[in-house]
C-alpha cells in the first residue's frame, strides 16, 4: 500500500523566500495559520512534516498544456522547427490515435508534472479531424477524473478553423471546460476568432485562445480584446508572439485594451523559443511576448511549457522551474517574478482561488531542498515535497554520492609511489618487433 497521499496538518522549520523560517498549520485543503518557527502546537507525527533546508512556496500550476500531444515524438520523429510542418505531422499521427493511447501518455505526463510539483494543468486538446472528433477530449475526461484528488485539471476545447460547431459542442458536451483555437492560423482570422467566441457565449465557458503565434503574421488580439469586454467568464490569450515584434505605439495600443478587457496572458518560452526564429539565421529573435510592457501596464501575465516532446518541441522537462528559468534568462523578468508566472500569477489566469503559505489560501504547496528562491531556480533541486488540497500527493529525494577531494590525492600519491619503486616500473619495457600487431584502441585503455 503506498504511502501518499498523506493528510497535512502541520509543516515545521520552512523557509519562505523572505528569509523567515516558519511553521505551518494547515486545516483541510487551506492553510490556517502561519507562525514563527517553533511556536505552532503540536500535531500527530503522522500528520506532521519537517522541512528544515527547504523552502517552501506556492505549487506550481501550469496554464497551457497539450497532454493530448505529449511524449509522442519518439512515434512521429516530426521535422524539426517549423509550425507549418509540426502542424501537419502531427494531423497524420493524430488520426491513428486511440483513446487508450492518449489517456495512457496524458496520465504519464500529469504524473510527472505532479512529481515536480505542478498542483494544477490546464490542458488544451484538439477537436480532432474526420472520423472520432472527440477522441481526445474522451481520453482527457478520463484522465482527469482518474486524478482527481491529486491534482486540478482543466480542458480546452482546441478548434482549427476545419472544426464544425457541432464537433465543437460535442467536446464541450463531454465535460470539457472552455473554448479554445488558433484563429490567426485560420483563412478568415477575424471571422473564425469570433464564431469560437460565439461558442463561448452560447454555452456560457470561459475562452483560452492561441494568440498571433508568429512573428510577422495576422494579429488577432486587438479585435479579441475589444469583443471580450466586460465577460465574466475567464477570457486569455496564450503565446502572443506578434505582440513582441510589432512596433511600440501599436503594442502599447493592444495591451491597453488587453488590460481595458482584463485579458489574461500566457507566455510559452520553451516551445515560442524553440519555433519562432528559423528563418532568421543572423540576430535571431526569441519569439516571446512582450513581458515587460504587459507586466508593468499591469496584465495579469502566466507562463507555461506548452509542448512536452511532441512535434512542436521535442525537449521538455515537466518541470515548471525550467519554465521559471528561461522567463529569467531569455524574457529578463526578475526572479521572483518569473516564479510568480509558473505559480500565483498562472492561477489568477487560470481563475483558480489564491493558494500558497498565507492563512485562508489554498494548501497547494510545494517544498525544495534550497536556500533561497534563487537556489531553487537556479539548480531545480530534485528533493521535493508536493502538498494538494493539504495532503503530501509526492516526495522525492535524491542520494548522490561524490568523491572526497582529499581521498582522493591520497590514493593517487599511494598509487604514484608504489609505481616509482616497484621492480617493473624500474625495468625496460622489451622491444616491439616489427612484425608485432600494433595494440587496438581497446587494449589501450
Amino acid at each position: 500500500m503506498t504511502r501518499l497521499p498523506r493528510r497535512l496538518a502541520l509543516l515545521r522549520n520552512a523557509t519562505l523566500p523572505s528569509g523567515d523560517v516558519v511553521d505551518v498549520l494547515i486545516e483541510g485543503d487551506t492553510v490556517e495559520a502561519v507562525v514563527a518557527a517553533g511556536t505552532a502546537p503540536a500535531a500527530p507525527e503522522s500528520e506532521t512534516l519537517d522541512l528544515a533546508g527547504h523552502v517552501l512556496l506556492t505549487a506550481p500550476a501550469e496554464p497551457h498544456a497539450h497532454l493530448d500531444k505529449a511524449l509522442s515524438f519518439d512515434a512521429i520523429r516530426p521535422p524539426m522547427g517549423d509550425l507549418e510542418l509540426a502542424i501537419a505531422s502531427w494531423r497524420v499521427y493524430a488520426a491513428t490515435m486511440t483513446v487508450d493511447d492518449i489517456a495512457d501518455r496524458a496520465r504519464r505526463q500529469l504524473l510527472a508534472m505532479l512529481a515536480q510539483g505542478t498542483t494544477a494543468v490546464r490542458t488544451h486538446v484538439d477537436v480532432l479531424l474526420g472520423d472520432g472528433p472527440t477522441r481526445g477530449a474522451e481520453a482527457l475526461v478520463r484522465v482527469r477524473d482518474e486524478l482527481r484528488g491529486l491534482m486540478d485539471v482543466e480542458i480546452v476545447a482546441l478548434a482549427s478553423q476545419d472544426s464544425p460547431d457541432s464537433d465543437v459542442e460535442a467536446v464541450l458536451d463531454l465535460g470539457v471546460d472552455l473554448v479554445g483555437g488558433a484563429p490567426h492560423l485560420a483563412r478568415d482570422p477575424h471571422g473564425d476568432l469570433h464564431r469560437l467566441l460565439d461558442i463561448a457565449e452560447r454555452r456560457g465557458v470561459g475562452v483560452d485562445l492561441h494568440t498571433d503565434e508568429s512573428l510577422d503574421g495576422a494579429v488577432t488580439l486587438d479585435e479579441f480584446a475589444r469583443r471580450v469586454v466586460g465577460w465574466t467568464t475567464s477570457v486569455s490569450a496564450g503565446h502572443c508572439s506578434r505582440l513582441g515584434s510589432m512596433p511600440v505605439a501599436q503594442r502599447d495600443d493592444i495591451v491597453a485594451a488587453v488590460l481595458a478587457a482584463d485579458i489574461g496572458i500566457i507566455a510559452n518560452p520553451i516551445t515560442n523559443l524553440y519555433l519562432q526564429g528559423w528563418d532568421h539565421p543572423v540576430a535571431t529573435p526569441r519569439g516571446l511576448t512582450a513581458l515587460r510592457p504587459l507586466l508593468d501596464a499591469g496584465v495579469r501575465l502566466a507562463a507555461g511549457a506548452d509542448n512536452v516532446r511532441d512535434p512542436f518541441n521535442p525537449l521538455g522537462r515537466s518541470d515548471a522551474l525550467e519554465t521559471a528559468m528561461l522567463l529569467v534568462t531569455a524574457g529578463h523578468l526578475t526572479i521572483d517574478e518569473a516564479y510568480a508566472a509558473v505559480s500565483d500569477s498562472a492561477r489568477s489566469v487560470m481563475a483558480l482561488p489564491p493558494a500558497g503559505v498565507t492563512a485562508g489560501a489554498r494548501a497547494e504547496l510545494l517544498a525544495v531542498r534550497a536556500t533561497s528562491l534563487a537556489d531553487v531556480v537556479a539548480n531545480a533541486p530534485a528533493d521535493r515535497y508536493v502538498v494538494h488540497a493539504g495532503r503530501l500527493v509526492a516526495e522525492s529525494r535524491v542520494t548522490r554520492e561524490v568523491a572526497d577531494p582529499a581521498a582522493a590525492l591520497a590514493t593517487a600519491s599511494t598509487t604514484t609511489s608504489a609505481s616509482a619503486t616497484s621492480p617493473a616500473a624500474t625495468s625496460a619495457a622489451p622491444p616491439t618487433s616489427p612484425s608485432s600487431p600494433r595494440p587496438t584502441l581497446a587494449e589501450t585503455r
